[in-house]
């Protein structure tokens, strides 16, 4: 009796062993990601992310949940895609500017293409990123891009209505807008978002080159007078949602899935998002006291001309990095071309 016990303790160890192996307990344990993000908890960005947070927990059933930090709370705008590779945070979102010359394929979408919505820039970041998939992001899992809409020069003080009036005035930009604001003949001064308000309040800094969302999104608009309407020299920034390998991996591949197609859907939420932020944030600019200078057809071509040798440049410079400069300018062109 007692060895027929034994038998089926043994057998029942076996199979519990065999299921253990082929089926692994943590293929439906849950697991729970943190995500850090500079934007302000009060940014339809931050808002925007935060929702993804909530959803991918909805889909997956519970089985993947996130902890969101948003305003640079877990980690700083500049360290947060080496806090991913390293494991201190398991998602992070942040421009590609803010560590400028990390990332040479994808900042070419940054480049004075003479922007016109954020759904445009979003869409070229996104088919650039998968047409050539550059190994600069190889240490993470790239989730998806998005682009704000038109970034344009905005000043305190002084009105700046053609290129001469640059001269001389400080200029807050960073990363690609930094090299536009040099071009067209203005100072730039360096500094992340998060930076520019009071900068421009203590005039530390006569003007900001900046999407016309951020006059609502982070306050601008309270202190700047000016917003320069040059669109033929508008440029983006290009922000990334990248997530730990280790972390990705860990996942049910069902649960990939499951958040590879929600970053489609994202990705187009986010680029809507920064078109119709672009119009409140004009509301707010104007509800402000501001006025918004419009330029003609030839002064137009003037800013054209000016930021045109930059892309040649930069063509120029990926070509001494083996990255083929005149490829992937000519794939930016032509996703742009959609939205002619």
């Amino acid at each position: 009796m007692k060895k027929m016990i034994f038998k089926y303790v043994f057998a029942a160890f076996c199979i519990c062993f065999t299921i253990g192996i082929f089926y692994p307990a943590s293929s439906g344990a849950e697991i729970t990601l943190t995500y850090s993000s500079f934007f302000p908890p009060t940014h339809i960005q931050s808002q925007l992310s935060e929702s993804w947070c909530k959803e991918v927990e909805q889909r997956t059933e519970g089985r993947v949940k996130l902890q969101y930090y948003a305003g640079q709370t877990l980690t700083k705008a500049k360290q947060t895609y080496d806090s991913v590779e390293d494991g201190i945070a398991d998602i992070g979102t942040s421009a590609l500017s803010y560590t400028r010359g990390k990332f040479p394929l994808m900042s070419a979408v940054d480049l004075p293409f003479g922007y016109t919505s954020g759904k445009a820039a979003t869409t070229v970041a996104n088919e650039l990123y998968e047409k050539f998939k550059p190994k600069e992001f190889k240490e993470t899992k790239v989730l998806y891009f998005h682009a704000h809409g038109p970034g344009i020069i905005h000043t305190k003080g002084k009105a700046v209505r053609k290129l001469e009036d640059l001269k001389g005035l400080k200029v807050r930009s960073t990363g690609t807008s930094a090299e536009v604001v040099k071009a067209l003949g203005g100072t730039p001064v360096p500094m992340p978002m998060p930076e520019s308000y009071q900068s421009l309040q203590k005039g530390v800094v006569d003007g900001s080159m900046h999407p016309v969302e951020a006059n609502k999104g982070w306050k601008l608009g309270e202190v700047v007078d000016y917003a320069t309407s040059a669109y033929s020299a508008a440029y983006t920034t290009v922000f990334f949602i990248v997530m730990n390998k280790a972390k990705w991996d860990s996942l049910d591949p069902k649960d990939q899935k499951i958040i590879e197609d929600m970053n489609k859907e994202w990705a187009v939420k986010h680029g809507e998002a920064w078109d119709s932020s672009d119009m409140e944030g004009t509301r707010f600019f104007l509800q402000q006291g501001n006025e918004i200078i419009g330029i003609d057809n030839k002064e137009s071509e003037r800013w054209s001309q000016a930021v045109a040798p930059l892309i040649e440049e930069y063509s120029a410079e990926l070509d001494k990095s083996k990255l083929d400069g005149k490829a992937v300018i000519q794939a930016i062109r032509d996703s742009l071309k959609k939205f002619e």
